[in-house]
């Protein structure tokens, strides 16, 4: 038996197969770079604070994909500014800020869908619905992936250099730093927006994340940890939904888990930073 049977039968696996593998190009590279500017939580911070966009979308149009992702993107930007304002004004940093304000953001969307939506509704929008991805989301998200990779090789150099010596770029360029932190941030929201249409608002971030820490486990380059956290998304992705169709799981917990397992033996196997590798060298050292 064929174990990729279900993607060769059956449009809706293939569907969230596709949407995976667009989020995996374009959300993983982001939550690298995310990862390396010490900004890890200003992924999870706005993945919440896309809710209540998302919910006042659903209020007013019902589960329509692009009223709730116009919503969520809306809402993703207002944080972001808002954080940027706050860390600007006040003594807080920017990763302070956003964890002050995503819970607040989470309570609101929850209480916002609990006025018109059922349970199932609830359910849906914050753990997503992979299996059940229309033609229409994944256009949505195929667009938004390919936009993101495009402005991201744009920006690509200038935002290297920001994230590993940005006194450098303020002196040379002035503003220009600025700006680039808000199109990130912009690019961020966006895929997070594209995510939570798949995987929901809680999960989004497990896919453009997780794969990204994994990946600092195996390389110590930008581009090669780039390349092997999208191939570890891609992986995950595929495992996880042939993990949910044969064991009558969650899908979109699936992906999640199996990249978080696959975090847990990267940490521990990883050949740059891992674990066993740091042991090694460090018992090869005590031997010389």
């Amino acid at each position: 038996m064929n174990p990729l049977q279900p993607f060769i039968e059956f449009d809706f696996m293939r569907h969230a197969l596709l949407s995976c593998v667009c989020l995996s190009l374009s959300a993983t590279p982001l939550g690298v770079i995310l990862s390396l500017r010490r900004l890890s939580l200003a992924g999870d911070a706005l993945s919440h604070a896309v809710l209540p966009g998302a919910a006042v979308g659903y209020l007013f149009c019902g589960m329509s994909t692009l009223a709730m992702g116009l919503g969520g993107l809306l809402a993703g930007l207002l944080v972001a500014l808002l954080s940027g304002l706050i860390s600007r004004t006040t003594l807080l940093k920017e990763d302070a800020s956003f964890s002050g304000l995503y819970m607040g953001a989470l309570a609101l969307g929850i209480t916002l869908i609990s006025i018109k939506g059922s349970g199932m509704d609830l359910l849906n929008i914050l753990f997503g619905s992979l299996l059940a991805v229309s033609h229409q989301a994944l256009l949505f998200t195929a667009a938004i992936s390919l936009c993101s990779l495009v402005v991201l090789t744009i920006i690509y150099r200038p935002l290297v250099i920001d994230t590993f010596d940005s006194d450098f770029l303020r002196v040379r360029h002035k503003g220009l730093a600025a700006t680039l932190h808000a199109l990130f941030l912009f690019l961020v929201v966006l895929n997070l927006v594209s995510g939570f249409q798949i995987l929901g608002t809680l999960m989004s971030v497990g896919l453009m994340m997780v794969p990204a820490i994994s990946a600092r486990f195996w390389a110590k380059r930008l581009l090669p940890t780039i390349l092997i956290a999208v191939m570890i998304a891609l992986l995950s992705s595929l495992i996880g939904l042939l993990l949910s169709w044969y064991s009558a799981l969650p899908a979109g917990p699936a992906v999640v888990l199996c990249s978080a397992i696959i975090f847990l033996f990267s940490c521990f196997a990883g050949r740059a930073n891992g674990g066993l590798a740091n042991f090694l060298r460090y018992r090869s050292g005590a031997q010389q």
